[in-house]
C-alpha cells in the first residue's frame, strides 16, 4: 500500500507474525487490538515456614568470552542428483565428513550442529553461501572390496553390478547460508535479568553443542536426554521393549546465572539382538509358527539391522511375500562375458552359494533391505536389531506400570547417578564450550527452602483432623458432610467377587464414617452367556435387566468389574450412567476388601453425591486471604492427548471450577473433545448467535447458582501442561476468551483475574543433603533457581514416598487480584490438601488434578478405534484444527454439577 501525502510514512513497519497467526483480513480489523498483555514481573519473595538448606541438580555455568558472536548457518542437504536427503540421522555423518575434507576452507572452525537444518560457529564463516560435494562411505550398504569380487555378504535379489564400485559411496552436496548473527552476550544479559531477543537462541546454542557431544559418544538423543549403549542401563518390559535409563541436560536461565539442568531420564527402545526373538516377545507367542506376518511387518518397518556375518547395517523396508525357500531372484553369473544367470531361492544362495548354515529361516519370509523396486532379501536368522532404537508405539498398561516401577529412583541413589554422569561426560574437553569460555560446576547448587505448615482440617461433629507428614486418616471420625447411599442397587460383571459380602462390609464401614448406607434395591448378574459379548452389548444387556426390575430411576449404582486397569466395560458403562440417564456410579474391582479399602471407596461415593469428606479450617470460618471475603471462583484447566501411538485420538479439554463459595473444596467439570495433539483449548467461548455453547459459562452460571446468586468478582485459573512458550497464548488468546465469556453473560461485569500455570514435566529435583529422605511436604523454593525476573516458585506439597520428589513449578503469569507471595503459596499448599478422593496431601493444585480426572474418564466414552497402529505422534498443533472432531456425549443434567470424576 502506498503512502498517501506522506501520512504513512512515518509509520513503524508492522509487527513480525508469531507462527500459526494467521494475517487478519481487513474487514475482520473493526475493534483496535488489545495490547498484548506480558507476564508479570515478581512481587517479592515468600517469607513464612521454617527454612531448610537444600540442593539441587542444576550445576553453575560460568561463561568468559561474552564479547564473541555466534553465526547461525542454514544447512541444506541433497544427494548429487539434487533430491532433498530423507534419511534421519545422514546428516552428523555428512557434516563431520565435510569439516575433515574443507577443514581450511571453513578456516578450521569446529561446527555445533543440530542433526537437521542449523549449524553454529564462534564467529563467521569465509563465506556468507557456499556449497560443497562430500563423499560420505555408506554404512548401511555392504562393503566390497576394491578387488571387485561380490563381498562374502552381498545381499541377494538385488542387481549384482551395484557391488563393483571400489567401495559404496554416497555423494552429497551441502549448502551452507548465513542465517543470523547471535551475540554471547545475550546470555550475561538474561542472568542480569535483562533478556533480550537472541537470549532463547545463544542457551539454544549451548544446548546444542552439549546435544553434539553426546551424540559423538555414540548416544542415542531424544530431544534434551541422551542414552549410552550400556547393557547395565537396560530393564525388560516385555513385548520386544526396554527402558533405557539415561539423562536430561539443559541450559537455564536462573536468578544466580546460567545453570546446567541434568537429571534421569527414561526412553523406550526395541530389544536389540535377533529379529526373530523380538517378534516372538513382541506378539508374545511361544515360536515362530505362530507370528502374525502382517503385524510383524508393521512392528519392523524402517528398524534398523546388522547382518552376519559380514556385519553391514541396513534399514527394513518390509517382508518377502513368500517364504525364504520359495523367494526366488536373478542370480548374475560373472564367468565369461555372455554374463550367465540363473533362478535361485534365497535360501539356496545362501547354503549351496555361500555355505551359510540356516537352522530355521526356510520356512518363514525374509527380510528386505532394498529399494521398493529392487528388493533385497535375507534370511531372517542372520538380521539382528541394531541397539538403541526407539520403540514409538503406546505401551500397553503392564509395560507402563513396569517402566515406573523400575525406573525409580531415591534420592541419594539419583544424586550420585547425577554426580556420576557429570564427571564421565567430560564437557571441560569440549572444543567449541572451550572456545565460548564455558565451564560447568561439577558440584550441586544450594538453594533455601521453606517448610509451609500443613493446613488445619476438619471432620465431622467440629472435630479436628491431625496431619502428620502431609497425610491423615479418618479412624473413630465421621465425614464433615456425609450424603445418604439410597435407592440404589449393584451390578455385577465380575465373576470372581462376593457381592454380599461386599455390600453389609460398605454398610457397616459406612455407618462408622457417618454416611447411612440403606439396602441396596437389588443384585444384578451378568448373564454368563454375555461374558465373551463386546463391552457395549454387556452394558446395554445389564441395563435391561435393571431397567426391568427397579420400580424407578436409581440415585447409584455400583458396579463391580473383574480388573481394575483395563477393564473395556468401564467407558461404556460411565457413558450410560452419566450421558444417558444421568445415574451417579462408583465402580469397584476389589481384590483384597479391608477397612481402608472400604473407607477409600466411600470416601468417593460421598463426594459424587454430593457429600464433603473434610475441609479446611479456613473454609469453614471462612478466613481465606482474599478469597473469603470477595465472592471466588476457581478454575482448573487441562488438555489430555491420546498416547503416542494413536496420533488421530481427538484431545480432550476439561475445565473444572469451585461451587458454593466461600468452599474451595466443591467442584464441578465440563469436557469437551478438539482437534488431536492441540494444547490451546479451542472451546472456552463458542458464541452461536443469542447463546454461548462454551466451557466457562457452564462454570459461571453453575457458580452463581450454587453461591447464593452471586457472580465472581475474582477468578483463579490454573493451567496446566503448558510450556513455556505457549504461555503467551495462555495470558492472551485463553484469557482474553474467558473474559469474552464473562461480558457475554454481562457486558458490565469485570471480574479480577490471576493466572497460574502449574508444570509436572520439567527435570529440577530437591534434595536434602546427605539424608536418604525425600524433602517434606510443603517445602516451597522460590529463589537461586527460579527464574531471573518471571514470577515462579516450586513446591512440593506431598510427601514422596517412593522415588524422588518432583516439585510442581507454578508460574504466576498475571495477577490482579493482588496476592502477596506468602498468601499465594499458602493458597496453593492449601488447595493440596481438598483432594476428597484421598487422605493425603497431592502433588498439584486439587482443581487441576480433578481436571485430568474428568478428562480421562469422559474420554472413555467414545472408544476411539485404535487408529493406524503404525503412525506416532504428529507435532502438535497450536492453533484449531481443520479436521472435524468427533463430539463426546455431554453429560446428563443431573450428574453435570456433581464430582463424578472423584
Amino acid at each position: 500500500m502506498e503512502a498517501r501525502n506522506g501520512e504513512a510514512d512515518d509509520l513503524p513497519p508492522p509487527p513480525p507474525l508469531n507462527a500459526g497467526d494467521e494475517p487478519l483480513k481487513v474487514e475482520e480489523i473493526k475493534v483496535p487490538l488489545k495490547p498484548k498483555r506480558s507476564l508479570v514481573p515478581r512481587n517479592g519473595f515468600g517469607k513464612r515456614g521454617q527454612p531448610i538448606k537444600l540442593v539441587t541438580n542444576h550445576f553453575k555455568v560460568s561463561l568468559k568470552n561474552t564479547e564473541e558472536f555466534f553465526y547461525h548457518y542454514y544447512v541444506n542437504l541433497k544427494y548429487e542428483d539434487d533430491t532433498p536427503v530423507d534419511r534421519k540421522g545422514a546428516g552428523r555423518k555428512v557434516i563431520d565428513k565435510l569439516q575433515q575434507t574443507y577443514a581450511a576452507e571453513l578456516a578450521n572452525k569446529d561446527f555445533a550442529y543440530d542433526g537437521e537444518k542449523s549449524l553454529f560457529t564462534i564467529g563467521a564463516l569465509p563465506q556468507r553461501n557456499d556449497e560443497f560435494t562430500v563423499v560420505v562411505e555408506d554404512s548401511s550398504t555392504g562393503k566390497t572390496p576394491a578387488n571387485g569380487s561380490p563381498s562374502n555378504d552381498s545381499p541377494p535379489g538385488g542387481d549384482r553390478k551395484r557391488v563393483r564400485r571400489p567401495y559404496n559411496t554416497k555423494t552429497y552436496k551441502v549448502g551452507i547460508s548465513y542465517a543470523a548473527k547471535i551475540p554471547m552476550s545475550a546470555i550475561a544479559q538474561a542472568l542480569r535479568g535483562q533478556e533480550s531477543e537472541h537470549t532463547q537462541e545463544a542457551i539454544r546454542v549451548i544446548d546444542i553443542i552439549l546435544r553434539q557431544h553426546s551424540a559423538k559418544q555414540g548416544c542415542l538423543l531424544v530431544r534434551q536426554s541422551f542414552f549410552h549403549n550400556n547393557p547395565a542401563n537396560f530393564v525388560d518390559l516385555g513385548g520386544g521393549v526396554m527402558g533405557c535409563r539415561g539423562f536430561h541436560s539443559s541450559f537455564r536461565a536462573t536468578q544466580s546465572g546460567l545453570s546446567l539442568n541434568i537429571d534421569a531420564s527414561t526412553t523406550m527402545i526395541v530389544k536389540p539382538g535377533p529379529v526373530i526373538d523380538f517378534l516372538l516377545a513382541n506378539q508374545n507367542v511361544p515360536n515362530p509358527d505362530r507370528i502374525d506376518w502382517s503385524k510383524a511387518k508393521r512392528a519392523l518397518k524402517s528398524l534398523r539391522i546388522k547382518t552376519s556375518p559380514a556385519n553391514s547395517e541396513y534399514k527394513i523396508v518390509g517382508l518377502s511375500d513368500r517364504p525364504c525357500s520359495e523367494q526366488m531372484f536373478t542370480l548374475k553369473h560373472r564367468n565369461g562375458d555372455n554374463g550367465d544367470s540363473e533362478e535361485i531361492s534365497v535360501y539356496d544362495y545362501f547354503v549351496k552359494n555361500r555355505g551359510i548354515e540356516l537352522r530355521y529361516s526356510g520356512g518363514y519370509p525374509c527380510i528386505n533391505v532394498g529399494k521398493p523396486k529392487r528388493p533385497t532379501y535375507f534370511p531372517i536368522e542372520l538380521c539382528n536389531l541394531v541397539p538403541l532404537q526407539r520403540y514409538t508405539k503406546a505401551l500397553s498398561t503392564l509395560q507402563r506400570s513396569s517402566l515406573v516401577e523400575k525406573s525409580r529412583q531415591k534420592p541419594l541413589e539419583r544424586m550420585s547417578l547425577l554426580s556420576d554422569v557429570l564427571q564421565r561426560s567430560n564437557y571441560d574437553s569440549e572444543p567449541m564450550l572451550m572456545a565460548c569460555g564455558i565451564s560447568i560446576s561439577k558440584s550441586f547448587t544450594e538453594v533455601d527452602g521453606r517448610i509451609l505448615q500443613p493446613p488445619k482440617l476438619k471432620a465431622g461433629n467440629g472435630e479436628d483432623i491431625f496431619t502428620r507428614n502431609g497425610r491423615w486418616n479418618f479412624n473413630n471420625k465421621v465425614l464433615i458432610r456425609a450424603s445418604s447411599v439410597e435407592k440404589w442397587a449393584v451390578v455385577n460383571f465380575s465373576a470372581r467377587c462376593n457381592v454380599r459380602n461386599l455390600v453389609q462390609d460398605l454398610v457397616k464401614c459406612g455407618a462408622m464414617k457417618g454416611i447411612r448406607v440403606e439396602q441396596p434395591f437389588s443384585l444384578f448378574e451378568e448373564n454368563p452367556s454375555m461374558r465373551r459379548a463386546p463391552a457395549v452389548r454387556r452394558v446395554e444387556d445389564m441395563f435391561e435387566q435393571v431397567k426391568t426390575k427397579l420400580p424407578g430411576a436409581p440415585k447409584f449404582l455400583l458396579c463391580v468389574l473383574a480388573d481394575r486397569k483395563n477393564s473395556d466395560v468401564y467407558g461404556p458403562w460411565k457413558k450410560k450412567c452419566l450421558a444417558e440417564f444421568g445415574i451417579v456410579t462408583q465402580c469397584v474391582a476389589p481384590t483384597r476388601v479391608n477397612d481402608q479399602y472400604l473407607t477409600n471407596v466411600l470416601l468417593k461415593i460421598n463426594a459424587k453425591l454430593g457429600g464433603l469428606n473434610s475441609m479446611l479450617q479456613v473454609e469453614t470460618a471462612p478466613a481465606i486471604p482474599l478469597v473469603s471475603k470477595v465472592p471466588t471462583l476457581i478454575l482448573g484447566m487441562d488438555v489430555s492427548h491420546g498416547s503416542p501411538g494413536q496420533s488421530d485420538v481427538p484431545s480432550i479439554a476439561a475445565v473444572v471450577s469451585s461451587r458454593e463459595w466461600p468452599l474451595i473444596s466443591k467442584y464441578r467439570a465440563s469436557v469437551r473433545s478438539q482437534s488431536a495433539k492441540m494444547e490451546m483449548i479451542d472451546s472456552l467461548f463458542k458464541p452461536n448467535g443469542t447463546a454461548d455453547d462454551g466451557l466457562i459459562r457452564e462454570c459461571l452460571i453453575d457458580f452463581y447458582t450454587s453461591s447464593g446468586k452471586r457472580k465472581p468478582d475474582q477468578i483463579i485459573i490454573f493451567r496446566d501442561g503448558v510450556s513455556e512458550s505457549q504461555f503467551n497464548q495462555v495470558l492472551n488468546i485463553e484469557l482474553d476468551q474467558i473474559i469474552e465469556a464473562c461480558k457475554f453473560l454481562d457486558e458490565k461485569w469485570n471480574p479480577k483475574f490471576t493466572l497460574i500455570v502449574a508444570q509436572k514435566n520439567h527435570h529440577t529435583k530437591f534434595f536434602m543433603p546427605g539424608k536418604p529422605d525425600n524433602v517434606p511436604p510443603g517445602t516451597v523454593v522460590d529463589n537461586k533457581v527460579c527464574h531471573p525476573r518471571n514470577y515462579d516458585f516450586y513446591m512440593c506439597s506431598h510427601a514422596g514416598m517412593i522415588g524422588t520428589t518432583r516439585p510442581t513449578h507454578y508460574h504466576i503469569l498475571h495477577d490482579e487480584i493482588g496476592f502477596s507471595p506468602d498468601d499465594l503459596q499458602e493458597l496453593v499448599h492449601s488447595l493440596s490438601y481438598v483432594y476428597q478422593r484421598s487422605t493425603t496431601a497431592i502433588s498439584v493444585v486439587a482443581p487441576i488434578c480433578y481436571a485430568h480426572l474428568a478428562a480421562a474418564q469422559v474420554g472413555q466414552f467414545i472408544k476411539f478405534e485404535e487408529m493406524s497402529e503404525t503412525s506416532s505422534s504428529h507435532g502438535g498443533h497450536t492453533s484449531a484444527g481443520s479436521v472435524p472432531v468427533q463430539e463426546l456425549p455431554r453429560l446428563h443434567e443431573k450428574v453435570s454439577s456433581s464430582m463424578f470424576f472423584c
